[in-house]
């Protein structure tokens, strides 16, 4: 059964951080690329950063410069790194992964982003 598990998400002021994790299990995840998304209320979802099998990275425009991701293969997780937030970056953060071969595509349940003026 495959599982992405975020966490990190919290309450936080403008200007300050936060760094999101997501735990995959029941993949073989050093193959596949992995990426964050988040959904504001009454917005869509929207792409906001991935990481490629090969560590390679490509971020939104709204987030470049402050956001970071990473991923430890050895310990099946991919990492947000969120600095300089802005109210703007308040959204549920979802973890994404398509798998290789098969195609589907995993979601997690996602965690509360909440940056306040």
């Amino acid at each position: 059964q495959v599982q992405l598990v975020e966490s990190g998400g919290g309450l936080v002021q403008a200007g300050g951080s936060l760094r999101l994790s997501c735990v995959t299990s029941g993949i073989v995840f050093s193959i596949n690329d992995v990426g964050w998304y988040r959904q504001a209320p009454g917005k869509q979802r929207e792409w906001v950063a991935g990481i490629t099998s090969g560590g390679r990275t490509n971020y939104a425009d709204s987030v470049k410069g402050r956001f970071t991701i990473s991923r430890v293969n050895a310990k099946n997780t991919v990492y947000l790194e969120m600095n300089s937030l802005k109210p703007d970056d308040t959204a549920v953060y979802y973890c994404n992964t398509r798998t290789v071969g098969t195609g589907r595509e995993y979601w997690g349940r996602g965690t509360q982003v909440t940056v306040s003026s």
